[in-house]
């Protein structure tokens, strides 16, 4: 047997998904096209059958008096006639063994089929009558049956895969299936009537019971559609993103019948114009995988519908007080009435609209209620966890595997991020903070049509999450410099005071030790260990000033801020003080002082400048600036120790150094936080 006989017994025994049309394989037995091209022969036939029917429909339709409830010259029967087969038979030619193609096929046949008979019989009573009209009207409601059957009850519990969801759902359809035979069954031996002419099977004692059997066979005829069509709701909770939107196309259609269904007469006939609409979106849902998401529309639809029955609620009851209690100036309380709904407009659209959301996207998938729940979070998370939290509810908002922010190149993450399926920049007040990462979709409530809202409510809060955790970040890493800073200026000092003043003094104690011994028997040898002794200790006091001056210049304590730094561009450099400088704390001198020797320094060193000037500023902090009119760093500036040098010291008191430099000169300004 060959693979494909195999696969085909398995799929009649249930045992196996068929496969479908794109797993088919391309190269098939000879034999397999032969069943594939009759199958698509029949469907064509079936459709050209149906546009037959209609068009002799409409020719009967011609010769009948213009019917009460609809302009048009067609009923909604002859659309559904027309359209079911021909997008039917698209779907059999795309797929042959697509059970949702057939089932349009012979659903729409049948529709053309009962509406054709049943004009065809009443044009017959019309002209006079004829024995075999009641077997036309039999033959109709037989065919009506099968129809409902096919299309009300069928085609919703197996849509979109052709098969039921489970073994279960066998009872729901023999339990229609019956109501329907008993139905026609109820027609068979109902009583004769005008319009159906004598009924060769009326069975007399049955007409007494003809009506209440038909109310109550019409009470389960729409439980048995209730039921079917229940079983997209537990499809559409246990599918995939893709199969919920195969489902949810033909339902947006189908809305397009039930309203006016709903509603009766006065519109019904616009339903000619939408049944079209329900073959056109299944066909076009079975086969694209890949839909645009239509859940705004949806949203948006529900919405519309729920503002229109306000409004005219609101105004069929302001209309209904103005008849009973201003009949005088009924125009104008409709016109008060239009304007009360009107001021109504927007707070119920908003009211709507959140209630739409909820019903679509539950209460994780809805991006108001995520923003909140997100700033509730943030208000009580850790600075540190913030940005988790808002990827966290990012994630689950999106309904994706995982999400990741990745900053500086470092990367936050929740959940499995092992394929990046989106990538957005993290702007912060117009400056870029990192990359959002955002993987692929998971199961969820509804498709990801709404991502772009969600992504748009939610981004912010993960960009100032993502800033807030950058500022952490630098301040960590400038806490570490400024310790590790400490630790080898602490290295310094005490390899300085042992290698260098322990050894000094060492040597400087056993000298004196000499001169002691030598003193009552050579007076000339002690003295001269003594002068020894005397400049080894001048030496000494340099070293310490050099310790002294290395911890923080000793000019500061001596002539303060300003005057030291006057002192410093002693050799030309301008120096203008402006606002008092007493009283600032130490490490902010100590880094305006060092800063402002440094930039002298590379003037001196590399600027060739023939003026210079030096500007301190109090304000809400001290600004340092020194500017000269020198040659100007070159176009690609190495960083050199010095320029590093500032930078730090500025950043280790949580401000700032820029360095400008043109053809005129250098600039460098610090912003010191006082």
């Amino acid at each position: 047997m060959t693979e494909w006989g195999r696969t085909e017994m398995a799929a009649r025994a249930g045992t196996m998904t068929r496969p479908t049309p794109d797993s088919v394989p391309a190269v098939k037995p000879h034999w397999r096209k032969v069943p594939e091209g009759w199958a698509r022969a029949a469907a064509v036939a079936i459709a050209g059958v149906s546009v037959l029917l209609e068009l002799a429909d409409i020719w009967i339709t011609a010769q009948l008096p213009q019917a009460t409830y609809t302009p048009l010259p067609f009923a909604p029967e002859d659309m559904a006639g027309t359209a079911f087969p021909v997008f039917g038979a698209l779907l059999v030619i795309r797929g042959p063994r697509l059970v949702i193609g057939w089932l349009l096929c012979l659903g729409g046949l049948g529709s053309a089929t009962n509406i054709t008979v049943s004009n065809l019989a009443t044009l017959i009573v019309q002209e006079g009558g004829h024995p075999a009209v009641s077997l036309l009207w039999l033959f109709a409601a037989a065919v009506w049956s099968l129809t409902t059957y096919a299309l009300g009850i069928l085609l919703p519990m197996l849509y979109p895969t052709g098969r039921l969801i489970s073994n279960r759902w066998c009872w729901p359809g023999g339990f229609a299936a019956l109501v329907l035979i008993a139905d026609w069954f109820r027609v068979l031996i109902g009583p004769s009537t005008p319009r159906t002419g004598h009924n060769p099977f009326e069975v007399a004692a049955f007409a007494p019971y003809h009506q209440d059997a038909r109310m109550l066979l019409s009470v389960l005829i729409k439980v048995a559609l209730v039921l079917a069509f229940s079983s997209l709701v537990v499809r559409f909770r246990r599918a995939d993103a893709v199969e919920r939107r195969q489902i949810l196309w033909p339902l947006l259609a189908i809305s397009g019948l039930v309203v006016p269904w709903a509603i009766g007469d006065p519109i019904w006939w616009t339903a000619s114009l939408t049944i079209p609409l329900i073959p056109a979106a299944i066909t076009v849902a079975v086969l694209r995988y890949r839909l645009f998401g239509i859940d705004t529309l949806v949203t948006r639809t529900l919405v519309g519908a729920g503002l229109v029955g306000v409004i005219a609620g609101v105004y069929v009851l302001a209309t209904a007080a103005s008849s009973f209690l201003l009949s005088g100036v009924d125009e104008l309380f409709g016109l008060a009435a239009a304007l009360v709904a009107g001021a109504f407009f927007h707070p119920m659209r908003r009211v709507l609209q959140r209630l739409a959301d909820r019903a679509m996207y539950g209460t994780r998938g809805d991006p108001v209620a995520l923003a909140d729940g997100l700033k509730a979070r943030l208000q009580q998370a850790d600075p540190v966890h913030g940005l988790l939290a808002a990827l966290e509810t990012l994630k689950d908002g999106l309904a994706v595997t995982g999400a990741a922010a990745e900053i500086d190149g470092t990367a936050t993450t929740t959940g499995e991020l092992r394929l990046v399926a989106r990538a957005v920049p993290l702007v912060w007040h117009g400056q870029p903070v990192g990359t959002l990462l955002i993987g692929p979709p998971g199961r969820r409530r509804f498709p990801a049509a709404h991502d772009e809202r969600v992504i748009a409510a939610l981004t912010p809060y993960v960009a100032d999450a993502a800033h807030t955790m950058r500022l952490i970040t630098a301040l960590q890493r400038s806490r570490e410099r400024i310790l590790t800073a400490r630790e080898e200026e602490r290295r310094r000092l005490r390899r300085d005071l042992h290698d260098g003043l322990g050894q000094t003094l060492t040597v400087m104690a056993m000298t004196l030790n000499m001169a002691r011994v030598s003193l009552p028997r050579s007076p000339d040898l002690a003295d001269n260990l003594l002068q020894e002794l005397r400049t080894g200790m001048d030496t000494v006091s340099g070293d310490i000033r050099e310790l002294v001056y290395g911890l923080r210049p000793p000019a500061l304590d001596d002539l303060g801020l300003a005057g030291a730094v006057r002192k410093l561009a002693t050799e030309g450099p301008l120096v203008e003080i402006i606002g008092d400088l007493d009283g600032l704390p130490a490490a902010v001198e100590v880094a305006a002082y060092r800063i402002v020797q440094e930039a002298l320094t590379n003037i001196r060193k590399h600027a060739q400048a023939t003026w210079a000037k030096v500007t301190l500023r109090l304000e809400d902090a001290l600004i340092v600036e020194v500017s000269d009119d020198g040659v100007g760093l070159p176009q690609s500036p190495d960083p050199g120790v010095g320029l590093g040098s500032m930078r730090e010291r500025a950043a280790e008191l949580g401000g700032t150094c820029t360095i400008s430099s043109c053809q005129s000169g250098t600039t460098v300004t610090a912003r010191l936080p006082i």
